[in-house]
């Protein structure tokens, strides 16, 4: 079958030439004072593709050729408990034996102590596989890391500098017991009526008199719910306190949801059900009812939104790395596919259009690579800075001033591409998927190729961790906030990708900046739509109400409605920028990327330029019809 890793080009290139491995190696060997760890950049990263050529074989030896078997086998609820088929049981008891599950926890804690990046790119091998077993694996080291940050954060975690094995953590047992497959955890955030809106969220913490705390409510869509550990997102302070007002309300828990005993399982938490999908079959999916379940407060009361969003942040990058690996598994299948089929003389990957699909395909899949190494990259220099200053530097000191600058600059750089990157990967993996189908034509409709998995599989992608319109509106906001909070630096920016467009030496770089060009007059035109909305409804009052109103009195409900109606748009222009931009910069520095860069410039433009167009020309008619439906039912009431 190969090997997933030797056979993609394009991943090689970030993992053996295209990141800057010295400073991520550094932070992760916590500056070489590790007596068991690497000491320096080449050593380390020689190590790392040593693991992810293991996983890439292991990937496309065990997991790959059995993805129908996986399918076909589902997770079966019994009695209460969920059932791992024996094929996922061979699986996971292979990846324990690779020693995976501790793959980026330290050493001292029985893990590999490799970085999150790598971790990542390790999960396009398995999700190429099957993405089920991907999703599934994710919650087994990533979920043990999450504690070990969380204890750090909160002052719980010790570290012996000059003994660097005595190192001890608020949940060492659960760590220790997810890195030898013992347990694995999870992250319960949704309810029945409260998905993105977390005000809705009903699911309390309550603390009695002796300061236990218990967590009672119900979750649901919990992907590998029947695991051992939850991060829960709970309401433990109510909404009319003026302490904890709006999202200040939540706090963030670890609970256990059972201990096996000689006696049998004893559980504190209930599956009520598992949910019936149309993909992700091995993965289980559950429905959990939590009444009066003890739990452990994580950090201070009312963090638990702040807490959750790190857990989404890497999630929304791991769900990036999940589509490559399902775009590379479709492109793959259907490349093969079109070299074997004959038709009127030649192959259909002879056939123009077919090529056209194919050369799209893949350009997208390297554009998409591209974002997630830059995203997860940045996230984990900046979370791995934050962890440095917390354990290894005064808390005042000009060093502790000079890291917290760092991690500011790579958070935004990470933040800024989050949204774009889970936007775009998720909805070219249900198109590339959709095309694999297209592609193999009627064998494809039929279960016998497992074109029709991969399209199953993927069309939960724009849902989950965040759907695509979620991903939207943060991308949105982002981008025109920065504006109108620097519109002197914003106004330069323009200015500047105009002055390119016309004045740079290199044609593709003039190129690019028309593209940037684009992007920044889509922001332009929504911000000064919304301003013009805005003053016009101002109008209507009392002069001496204006300073008010369009100072302080915004409703991003009403005011931002513009904005909001082409927010997908944007974002889509957004992120073929993005790709550009992080394409062009490695055609820099390596020459041999700049077929790359262009291929995606290429297909970018005009799909730029349709996009600008109907931000600037459309929208008007669908808002006077909501304006009107709004009033009606106003009325009505």
């Amino acid at each position: 079958m190969g090997n997933y890793y030797k056979d993609n080009d394009d991943l090689r290139y970030y993992i053996e030439r295209g990141l800057d491995w010295e400073p991520l190696v550094r932070l992760t060997e916590f500056d070489y004072r590790d007596p068991d760890g690497f000491k320096g950049a080449a050593e380390a990263t020689e190590f790392y593709r040593d693991v992810l050529e293991m996983i890439g074989q292991f990937a496309a030896d065990e997991i790959g050729p059995h993805a129908e078997e996986i399918d076909r086998q589902g997770m079966p609820l019994k009695d209460g408990e969920v059932e791992t088929p024996p094929r996922q049981e061979k699986i996971f008891k292979q990846i324990n034996e690779l020693g995976l599950h501790g793959m980026c926890l330290p050493r001292p804690l029985g893990g590999l102590n490799c970085p999150l990046a790598l971790y990542m790119a390790s999960m396009e091998l398995f999700a190429r596989g099957d993405v089920s077993v991907c999703a599934h694996h994710g919650f087994h080291g990533g979920m043990a890391m999450a504690m070990l940050f969380f204890s750090i954060m909160e002052g719980t975690t010790t570290v012996d500098i000059d003994n660097f094995g005595a190192f001890e953590t608020r949940f060492q047992e659960a760590i220790t017991e997810i890195a030898t497959g013992e347990a694995w955890g999870c992250m319960d955030i949704t309810e029945p009526g409260a998905g993105s809106d977390m005000a809705a969220m009903r699911t309390v913490g309550e603390q009695d008199e002796e300061g236990n705390w218990t967590v009672t409510g119900q979750k649901i869509f919990i992907t590998s719910g029947h695991g051992k550990y939850h991060f829960v997102i709970a309401r433990t302070e109510p909404a009319e306190d003026g302490a904890f007002a709006g999202l200040e309300t939540l706090s963030f828990f670890l609970v256990k949801m059972f201990d096996d005993t000689p006696e049998g399982r004893v559980r504190y938490a209930t599956i009520d059900r598992l949910e019936e999908k149309l993909g992700h079959h091995g993965s289980a999916t559950a429905t959990l009812n939590f009444d009066k379940t003890p739990a452990e407060l994580v950090g201070k009361r009312g963090e638990g939104f702040r807490q959750m969003l790190l857990l989404m942040n890497n999630a929304r990058i791991g769900v990036g790395f999940e589509c490559l690996g399902l775009c590379e598994s479709a492109l793959r299948m259907a490349r093969a596919y079109a070299a074997e089929r004959p038709s009127m003389g030649k192959t259909i990957d002879r056939h123009e259009m077919i090529a056209d699909y194919l050369d799209e395909m893949e350009t997208d899949i390297k554009g998409i690579r591209a974002m997630a190494m830059h995203g997860v990259y940045h996230e984990e220099i900046a979370q791995k800075l934050r962890i440095k200053k917390q354990l290894l530097v005064d808390e005042g000191s000009l060093e502790a001033k000079r890291l917290e600058a760092e991690i500011t600059e790579h958070k935004r750089k990470a933040r800024a591409v989050t949204p774009l990157l889970k936007y775009l990967a998720a909805e070219k993996a249900v198109e590339i998927a959709r095309r694999c189908i297209q592609i193999h034509g009627g064998n494809g409709y039929t279960k016998d190729y497992g074109a029709e998995k991969l399209l199953r599989d993927a069309l939960v992608m724009p849902i989950y961790e965040g759907t695509s319109q979620i991903q939207a509106l943060m991308a949105m906001k982002d981008a025109l906030l920065n504006a109108m909070r620097a519109p002197q630096e914003f106004v330069g920016r323009v200015a500047q990708a105009r002055w390119r467009s016309v004045s740079a030496r290199d044609p593709e770089e003039r190129r690019l900046a028309r593209l940037q060009s684009m992007s920044l007059q889509a922001q332009q035109h929504l911000i000064s739509k919304t301003a013009l909305d805005k003053l016009r409804a101002v109008r209507q009052e009392p002069l001496d109400r204006w300073p008010q109103k369009l100072m302080r009195d915004w409703d991003p409900k009403h005011d931002f409605a513009f904005a909001m109606l082409h927010a997908e748009k944007l974002t889509q222009l957004m992120a073929d920028v993005a790709a550009c931009e992080l394409l062009y910069e490695q055609s820099k520095r390596h020459p041999e990327r700049r077929a790359i860069f262009e291929r995606y410039l290429e297909r970018a433009e005009p799909r730029c330029r349709y996009l600008l167009d109907q931000i600037q020309t459309t929208g008007a008619r669908l808002l006077n019809q909501l304006a009107e439906q709004n009033e009606s039912a106003a009325q009505t009431a």
